[in-house]
């Protein structure tokens, strides 16, 4: 499973911006510690799921808890835990879930 990145951005301008700026850092003008920061300012943050939301998000694209869990890379437990409210997701997973909440399944595959 190949995993498609697509960033959300605050805004167009920011957009814009962060893009230029991920330029110039792959040119090697700009360093990761200033990349970082564009990424802070540029990047809207991905929204909070609570444990209802993800079984939902799961039971919308059809699939059972070891089959989403496998496309989050994340253990079956894991998901289980986050649809009973026992953790919360966070960083990479937690994107991954406002993508496929948007997108569908298939935007992660």
């Amino acid at each position: 499973m190949s995993v498609k990145t697509e960033k959300t951005y605050r805004s167009a301008i920011a957009g814009a911006v962060h893009e230029m700026m991920r330029d110039a850092h792959d040119a090697g003008v700009v360093s990761r510690a200033t990349m970082r920061s564009f990424d802070a300012a540029c990047l809207a943050p991905a929204p909070m799921l609570a444990g209802e939301d993800i079984r939902s998000i799961r039971e919308r694209e059809q699939v059972s808890q070891p089959v989403f869990a496998a496309y989050l890379n994340v253990s079956r437990n894991l998901v289980s835990d986050w649809e009973r409210g026992v953790k919360r997701p966070g960083g990479p997973a937690l994107r991954l879930l406002s993508i496929i909440q948007r997108k569908g399944l298939e935007a992660v595959t």
